[in-house]
Parts: structure tokens; sequence; C-alpha cells
């Protein structure tokens, strides 16, 4: 229901076009996967998700408005969810603010560990 309330949300505030409906779901789904690579990924590399959150945030908004939507709704979900789940406070807002890092097209490597194989 909230991605249906977001959808009509971002076509009436935003002016969507019938048009840019299409560019827009579709720069919302590459923006999806982006998120679920840079999450396998960290899943993967087994390595800090500073990172990873903020290139999945990066690698997403790239796709335009409705890639940078699409990171925004899975973020803070994610975030919510661990939140319910007893993660801290502390981690979820160093989390939000590597997510947003990434989203406002700031280079994601500022997060990188050291030690990180290069094909991340």
């Amino acid at each position: 229901m909230k991605l249906l309330t977001g959808l009509v949300f971002c076509s009436l505030v935003l002016g969507v076009s019938s048009r840019g409906w299409f560019s827009f779901l579709g720069e919302a789904y590459d923006g999806a996967r982006d998120m679920w690579r840079a999450y396998s990924d960290m899943r993967e590399a087994n390595y800090s998700d500073k990172y990873f959150h903020a290139r999945g945030n990066y690698d997403a908004a790239q796709r335009g408005p409705g890639g940078a939507w699409a990171a925004e709704v899975i973020s803070d979900a994610r975030e919510n969810i661990q939140k319910l789940l007893g993660r801290g406070a502390e981690d979820t807002l160093a989390d939000q603010a590597a997510n947003e890092w990434g989203r406002s097209g700031k280079d994601p490597n500022h997060f990188r560990p050291a030690g990180l194989p290069e094909k991340y």
C-alpha cells in the first residue's frame, strides 16, 4: 500500500507525465536491483555495511528520481525492521547517514573499509 501511495504522490507532486511514469518505474526497478546487488555484495564480502549502504544508495540514485526514491524507501524499510529487531539506535543513525551520503551523490568510497577486495 505504501508503494502505491508513494507512486501516486510522486505523480501528483512531481508532475510525472504519462510518459514519465514508465521512466520513473524503470528507474525505481533498476534502483531496487542496485540496492539488492549492494546487499548481496555486503553479505558475500562479510565487511562493514556502511560502505555498501552508501554504494547501493549512490548507484540507485544515479538512475534518476525513481532510483533515488526506491533507495530511500528500501533503506528506510530496512532500518525500521532492524530497529524493531532491537538493533541499536546509534547503528541505525550511522546507516542512515551512509544512505543519505550515497543518495546525495557523494563518493561511497568515503566509507570503504581497509582491505575490502577491489571487486566491490
